[in-house]
């Protein structure tokens, strides 16, 4: 079964911008009475004309053929009702919300955060930081006091008392006391977006200025700065430190002193990982590690070990991290991408961060200016005596009673917001209630937050009125859907279940799925000659290839591989010159391979069967029953063509 998304794909490759219509233009053709106009037929035409690799497509009768054919569908679609079904208006849907995220995004300002993440994505920071709690949605005195309490700590480091210091005693980011603040290297988008601004904004060795974060209010010292390393690929061995309890304290240190040892002897890294590395998660995989960057890893001394090797295959000597013991291989190093090779990653990045408010705000400016509205600040003042204290517990419920539910408390444009929309608006706002206070000052603030969601709704409704090409590729997605749809039900579900019809179809068209000649064979490959001339003294013995495969490889050696299986004449797994014909081969070499094939059976070229053809017969049924469905169509539909309007058409186009 053809996917969805293919089938799309198709589909949209005949009707691209299909409802593109201009001044000028002709009806060419009605179904049912329905018109459909030259312009949208030329300009389908002339945009598919060098996509299409079935030249009679580009023959303008057999494309108009194809287009009415098209639109037949369409219109069947619509007869049986499958524009209705809630599956199809839910994908529709679902589609519709994808496509309106481009309109959303101001393109300025989301390439200015692209340019600037890239940029600091070419330096690491190395900083350490003090942190005071506060909760994002403190009432102010709080936040005050937070504060102050930072503003003391800056300024004892101001006079010269040690940030690491004071990072261990007063930060209240639990990882201080043991690590002093000290955060390692980090670059662009590892950090959440205020602090990334402060690492970024405060000079080396300099103190930054206090800055906010959802976590609290914060200050860091700029340690180092260095450029980007990029991303590194290594395979480790590892054996862990020992516990305090342990006999033997010595015993990972003289183990990975002697796997390295057996490394220098030319035993392979990857066999020493699988057998002695404790690192469970890497060890059945050669030792080898997801990629990473600097301040990605727990330890920073296996980062520097790992990005210090310079040569694919190099391997570090033993070294000691806080996890235990290792040995490091070099598998392959990961630069700095270019800024076009990063774009799309990186514009998935800003909307997933901080960095995306200020898309969203400058949307919400842009739609403040571009339309017009008008506050109910009379009904507003009413809503805000029905909001009780209970708000700030998120306990107050929407009252049912003691107001006009379909009095306007907003307009926009031309569109009127009732009073009881924005109530509900409220009661879902408890769940990330403000601060503000008194309580009538929080209803005029989140009034404000509920006209940019109301502009915002009122920008959506309007895309494809406002955009022509949402309105044009909208109109694809709506009948391509209908058209999947409509051929699942009645072709493809059809070609699936109708045996009778597919025999018969068959018995219609099986001389045209024949069989070459064939053989029954066994093919034996080696990169050593003396094991494929082993192989056949076995062979001559009455030894099975299984057998053979058994004796000639060992536990850790693959000695000879078996391919069984029937060939056809022709198939590339046949060694070069094989022979259709009974009996053992002689040895033939084909780049670093020896062959042989033993052909145990010969079968003629002939008709294929109905299940060995079974595949691509289904699909050539599902073309026939298409064929003669859309000459069942025009049958049903009644559909005109303007022949005089066609012909002038064609000599424009031509």
């Amino acid at each position: 079964m053809i996917s969805k998304k293919l089938f799309l794909s198709v589909a949209f490759l005949i009707t691209f911008i299909a409802n593109a219509q201009t001044k000028s233009k002709d009806i060419l053709f009605t179904i049912n009475d329905k018109p459909y106009y030259t312009d949208e037929f030329s300009r389908v035409y002339k945009k598919n004309l060098d996509l299409v690799k079935d030249e009679s497509q580009k023959d303008l009768n057999l494309y108009l053929d194809l287009f009415v054919g098209y639109k037949l569908k369409v219109n069947k679609a619509h007869k049986l009702g499958l524009q209705d079904g809630q599956a199809y208006q839910n994908e529709l849907k679902s589609y519709r919300t994808q496509l309106a995220k481009n309109y959303f995004n101001d393109t300025k300002i989301t390439e200015e955060l692209i340019e600037e993440g890239y940029n600091r994505l070419q330096k690491e920071i190395k900083a350490s930081h003090i942190l005071i709690l506060v909760d994002e949605n403190a009432v102010p005195a709080d936040t005050l006091i937070a504060y102050n309490k930072l503003k003391d700590i800056r300024n004892r480091i101001l006079k010269g008392e040690k940030f690491e210091d004071l990072a261990a005693k007063l930060s209240e980011d639990p990882s201080a006391k043991d690590n002093k603040g000290d955060l390692g290297y980090f670059s662009a988008f590892r950090m959440v977006y205020p602090f990334e601004n402060a690492a970024f904004l405060t000079p080396k060795g300099e103190v930054s200025k206090i800055f906010r974060t959802r976590f609290g209010y914060h200050i860091l010292k700029v340690n180092d700065v260095r450029p980007n390393r990029g991303e590194v690929t290594v395979a480790h061995i590892m054996t862990l430190a020992p516990k305090p309890e342990d006999a033997d304290q010595n015993k990972a240190e003289n183990t990975i002193n002697d796997i390295y040892k057996k490394i220098n002897q030319g035993e392979k890294f990857e066999e020493l990982a699988k057998q002695f590395s404790e690192d469970k998660s890497s060890a059945s995989k050669g030792g080898v590690l997801n990629k990473f960057s600097s301040g990605q890893l727990s330890s920073e001394e296996f980062e520097n070990v790992a990005f210090g090797l310079s040569k694919v295959g190099e391997i570090s000597k033993p070294f000691k991290s806080q996890f235990g013991w290792h040995i490091v291989k070099l598998i392959e190093k990961h630069p700095v991408k270019t800024l076009e090779e990063m774009k799309p990653e990186l514009e998935g990045k800003i909307g997933k961060d901080d960095r995306s408010k200020k898309i969203v705000a400058s949307l919400h400016e842009k739609l403040r200016k571009k339309y017009t509205f008008k506050k109910e600040n009379k009904q507003l003042a009413a809503v805000a005596k029905l909001v009780t204290n209970d708000y700030y517990e998120s306990k107050w419920v929407m009252p049912t009673t003691g107001f006009d539910a379909k009095a306007t408390i907003l307009t926009v444009e031309n569109k009127k917001i009732d009073t009881k929309t924005f109530l509900e608006f409220l009661e879902k706002q408890q769940k990330s209630v403000n601060p503000v206070k008194p309580v009538s000052k929080l209803v005029e603030v989140l009034y404000d937050k509920f006209i940019d969601e109301q502009l915002n709704a009122y920008y959506d409704e309007n895309l494809e009125k406002e955009f022509p090409e949402f309105s044009y590729v909208m109109d694809e997605y709506r009948d391509g859907l209908l058209l999947f749809d409509l051929m699942e039900k009645e072709i493809w579900n059809r070609s699936k279940t109708d045996t009778i019809g597919l025999e018969k179809f068959y018995n219609a068209n099986k001389d045209k799925h024949l069989w070459k000649k064939r053989i029954s064979a066994t093919i034996f490959s080696s990169t050593k000659k003396d094991m494929i001339e082993k192989a056949i003294a076995l062979l001559k013995k009455g030894v099975t290839p299984q057998d053979i495969k058994t004796k000639l490889n060992t536990k850790d050696v693959v000695n000879i591989m078996i391919n069984t299986n029937t060939f056809e004449e022709g198939n590339e797994v046949l060694p070069k010159g094989t022979k259709l014909e009974l009996g053992t081969s002689a040895i033939t070499k084909d780049g670093e391979y020896f062959f042989a094939t033993k052909v145990d059976k010969v079968m003629p070229a002939g008709v294929k069967t109905l299940d060995e053809c079974r595949g691509k017969l289904t699909n050539e049924y599902q073309q026939y029953l298409e064929q003669h469905w859309v000459d069942d169509l025009k049958s049903e539909f009644k559909v005109t063509v303007n022949q005089a309007v066609f012909e002038k058409v064609k000599a424009e186009l031509k």
